[in-house]
């Protein structure tokens, strides 16, 4: 789930050689972790963590990402992820531990360039991106890690807050300054209600289930990237926040109500278990926490309301399908 302050969004190709602007501790860090020193940086980006692609001096191609440590969470996140990558789900492979250095996180990874997005908000595309989910929500089930929390803001409903909305420094800066829309308010504390009933267990899986986040060569998945954004929830809630942002490209926003119930239906036909009405509801519901999460981020900075027209056309059915 990108900021919208942080775009554009990152493209893995590479790009014409430029001199690595790396802190020295990191530097430092790749040659005594990976045997190699940077040379040359091929793609950097800022957005929830900073992250640049480099080659090293003997030639290989990594990706170093650096991130605030959050109690543990980004160990958890490189383990799952290594978890994966050896059972050979498509995602980049860790090539390190993760070092935590002055309260950050820092971790290398096998660097995954090319690939296409699968573009649009249809039927068609919501059954690949719920059969891939499926497939990892599979695997993931066998990986024993702690739990990694504290969730991502954009599914965090179950947060302990005295507000409606969960700490998140990109939004809090602005909180006190623009007011939001009631009905965007009423669409979250009804999601909230309706999550803080639930009574099912929590597993491991991709919190960020987004078009820009996968890459596809010849109609197969190629590389699944952003394994930050894992979380701890439901798997029904995991699931239904996926089919409601698997469309989100440059801008985040809210599948159509008729794909997100595809999304739904192929993700238990790959899973080979059919959810239960309470899982389901529960599924509807978290569809649109990502949403109002994204329309808040565009009442409070300005944006285009692409989310909140989306949240606005569709919250009322999704709700009750929730029985929210």
């Amino acid at each position: 789930m990108r900021n919208l302050l942080a775009l554009p969004v990152i493209f893995y190709v590479e790009r014409m050689q430029e001199p690595v602007e790396l802190p020295a501790l990191v530097v430092e860090w790749c040659t005594r972790e990976l045997g190699g020193t940077p040379v040359e940086r091929l793609l950097s980006t800022t957005q929830m963590a900073e992250v640049a692609a480099v080659r090293l001096d003997d030639g290989r191609r990594i990706v170093v990402k650096v991130r605030p440590d959050e109690a543990g969470r980004a160990k958890a996140c490189v383990d799952v992820q290594h978890f994966l990558a050896n059972s050979r789900y498509p995602c980049p492979r860790p090539l390190t531990a993760v070092t935590v250095m002055d309260g950050q996180a820092v971790h290398a990874k096998e660097w995954l360039p090319g690939g296409d997005m699968l573009r649009g908000d249809g039927p068609n595309v919501a059954a690949k991106f719920a059969a891939l989910l499926a497939e990892l929500l599979t695997s993931a089930l066998h990986v024993d890690v702690p739990p990694p929390l504290p969730n991502p803001a954009w599914v965090r409903w179950d947060h302990r807050d005295s507000d409606v909305w969960p700490t998140y420094d990109w939004h809090d800066a602005r909180a006190d300054q623009v007011e939001l829309p009631r009905d965007l308010e009423e669409t979250a504390i009804r999601v909230r209600s309706r999550m803080a009933r639930a009574q099912l267990p929590s597993v491991v899986g991709h919190a960020d289930w987004e078009t820009q986040n996968v890459r596809w060569q010849s109609g197969k998945a190629y590389a699944v990237h952003d394994w930050d954004s894992l979380a701890w929830l439901p798997e029904a809630a995991i699931a239904g926040a996926a089919s409601g942002t698997f469309a989100g490209a440059e801008h985040p926003t809210l599948a159509p109500v008729e794909s997100s119930a595809v999304f739904l239906d192929v993700y238990q036909q790959t899973r080979g278990r059919a959810f239960t009405i309470e899982e389901l509801q529960i599924a509807w519901a978290a569809s649109l926490w990502p949403a109002a999460h994204s329309a808040r981020t565009e009442v409070l900075y300005g944006k285009q309301p692409i989310a909140l027209a989306a949240l606005r056309d569709q919250a009322s059915e999704r709700l009750t399908r929730a029985k929210a």
